[in-house]
């Protein structure tokens, strides 16, 4: 890990290559004021025609045993009894979870810039995080995609889930995985 000096001098490059998904959180709460300030940030993503099509439901304090109990409650009677005990208390140790929507417009152009908006919103909220030193784990998981879920969480209707985050300080930063060279998947027409 970079001392805070090494990690201000840090240019944009070297975030993004650095920044790993996190799913081991140190239980070290974090001022609600740092998630607002950094989405506060993120919302300087692209986004077409300024739509801002995101919306942010936060879950903190008592409010992770509603969303552990939403997850779980998707689970099959057999997952149940294997591991609801355990991923309660996963994600009680979580220090926030945040649930990014937007609408479904029906309108198939406007849907795929808005979710592309989200999306970049999403990554720019990772990125500043983990200047921050805070870890950010962009869940798509198929509960998301539950009816039960989604109404105990506060998605409402007509609305989509692009992305739950799971968010907290870390203590290791797990080791980079190969990505395939750009030259690989590079198709130049010139002509």
């Amino acid at each position: 890990m970079l001392d805070m000096q090494e990690r201000k001098t840090q240019s944009i490059s070297d975030i993004i290559r650095e920044r790993r998904s996190i799913r081991d959180f140190k239980p070290d709460p974090i001022d609600k004021d740092v998630i607002v300030s950094l989405l506060n940030d993120a919302v300087y993503a692209p986004n077409h025609g300024k739509r801002e099509p995101w919306r942010f439901i936060l879950f903190e304090g008592e409010g992770k045993k509603t969303f552990a109990e939403a997850v779980i409650d998707t689970y099959s009677p057999e997952q149940r009894e294997k591991k609801a005990t355990d991923m309660a208390a996963y994600y009680q140790n979580i220090p926030y979870h945040l649930i990014v929507v937007m609408p479904e417009d029906p309108r198939q152009k406007k849907w795929e810039e808005d979710i592309c908006a989200t999306s970049a919103l999403i990554q720019n909220f990772q990125l500043l995080a983990w200047e921050k030193e805070i870890g950010v784990c962009w869940k798509t998981n198929l509960y998301s995609l539950e009816p039960s879920f989604r109404e105990k969480v506060g998605v409402e209707p007509g609305e989509k889930i692009v992305g739950v985050l799971h968010i907290g300080y870390f203590e290791k930063i797990p080791k980079a995985k190969k990505r395939t060279l750009v030259e690989e998947k590079l198709v130049t027409i010139n002509e």
